[in-house]
């Protein structure tokens, strides 16, 4: 409960930072330094009999190392013990979430290698130079999970054992937080639907995509809930939940990890504006681009009508997942936003080059003219030879060391168009 008596969904995390990631006798946690028993995290890994073998490494920040093909990144986090499920309906049951008592290892990472995909254009990290200085990920400890497939499985069928993997190590490591005092504690609530003291601010509200249409999940791809969004329209879905693993990246990583929903940059600013009392931040509303114009109108329709009747907002941001049909399904969702009455504000990526052009013709709504541009795939930076890589086979791993011509779109975190990205276009 709220302290007006409204009722609220409160998330509290319990922040332990981690400075020193390094192999030990046991899993645990000493102060900020976090040790890692590898044959227990291997045999708890293995038990999936998809798996043959798992390879694991840890990698320092600022260390001349360069990893992938990343299949996604994820930050440590478990769920105090009776507090709910820890990925609910991918490794846990389904319960809600986005409440109760999470433990995070702030500053620590798990990344997983896909060591089927073609590694010539695949994701990496980079973790020095001029792009690691770009990608977000480049500051953190991270465990690099390496597993090796049984041969003959098929690409869904590995993609899905990479999830599977991904979310048992996050879990794993962060238990070693369990019984740990934490370092600082956030408590996370939006406005609960009695409040009165807050009558006055601006009311925002979120719409963001968590798929594409244009890329046909697979049924095994668990994105929202365990679900492949197949069939799903735009539901009302609390921040606390974005935070809390109900939505993990898909398979075809379009410029977004799980870490980044874990960490949400949009949802987290509008919570800090919350709570500095410049708005009153009303909630979020998940959706997906169409795949065609009838569920397009019908998707951006419902999305905005449930931020303005559901959650009454003065004003909306939105932000998308891919690349020209997600681009004109934020585009019409805030047109009609606007339409409406709610002011709105969108934010756009170019996530292949010189496309620019294509990207203005996609939508010319005056209404719609708070536009944040995160840059384009025309950054790239000569990458000089490293002395570790890490990728799924030694052929892959020697030709990711050798100096090479790195583009914007590869290295992960760098042209995130959800606001993750450290790179900034300005227009004069």
């Amino acid at each position: 409960m709220s302290a007006a008596g409204g009722l609220v969904m409160r998330l509290t995390l319990e922040i332990h930072p981690v400075t020193e990631m390094r192999v030990g006798d046991a899993t645990a946690l000493q102060g900020t330094a976090l040790s890692l028993e590898r044959e227990e995290l291997r045999r708890s890994l293995l038990e999936d009999q998809r798996l043959h073998a798992v390879d694991l490494e840890i990698v320092a920040p600022g260390e001349a190392c360069r990893f992938g093909v990343v299949f996604d990144i994820l930050e440590p986090r478990a769920k105090e013990p009776g507090a709910g499920s820890d990925f609910p309906g991918i490794l846990d049951p389904i319960t809600t979430a986005g409440r109760g008592l999470t433990h995070v290892l702030r500053g620590a990472a798990v990344t997983v290698i896909d060591e089927t995909a073609p590694p010539a254009t695949g994701k990496i990290v980079e973790m020095s130079g001029p792009a690691g200085a770009a990608c977000p990920y480049a500051g953190l400890h991270h465990l690099i999970v390496v597993p090796h497939l049984q041969p003959g499985l098929s690409r869904p069928t590995v993609r899905h054992a990479l999830r599977l993997a991904s979310v048992k190590t996050a879990v794993h490591l962060a238990r070693a937080a369990l019984g740990q005092e934490p370092a600082s504690t956030e408590v996370l609530e939006t406005a609960g639907p009695l409040e009165t003291e807050r009558r006055g601010l601006p009311r925002l509200a979120y719409i963001g995509q968590v798929h594409s249409r244009q890329m046909v999940a697979e049924v095994n791809e668990q994105i929202f809930y365990g679900a492949n969004t197949d069939g799903m329209v735009p539901t009302l879905l609390h921040p606390n939940e974005w935070l809390d693993g109900a939505v993990v990246a898909g398979y075809f990583n379009m410029g977004v990890e799980t870490y980044f929903y874990q960490n949400h940059p949009v949802i987290l600013e509008l919570y800090r504006w919350h709570q500095e009392r410049r708005i009153t931040f009303v909630g979020a509303i998940a959706t997906v681009a169409a795949s065609d114009n009838e569920d397009r109108a019908r998707n951006c329709m419902m999305a905005a009508q449930q931020a303005k009747w559901a959650l009454g907002a003065d004003g909306v941001v939105l932000t998308k997942y891919g690349g020209g049909a997600p681009h004109a399904d934020m585009a019409l969702t805030a047109r009609i936003c606007e339409e409406l009455g709610m002011r709105t504000a969108v934010q756009v990526n170019d996530m292949s080059r010189d496309r620019s052009a294509e990207s203005a013709l996609l939508f010319n709504y005056p209404e719609v003219d708070a536009i944040v541009y995160t840059g384009g795939s025309d950054t790239e930076w000569a990458a000089p030879a490293v002395a570790r890589a890490i990728a799924g086979s030694g052929t892959a791993a020697e030709a990711l060391a050798a100096p090479q011509q790195l583009a914007a779109t590869r290295v992960c975190g760098v042209t995130s168009q959800q606001g993750m990205a450290r790179l900034r276009s300005f227009v004069y």
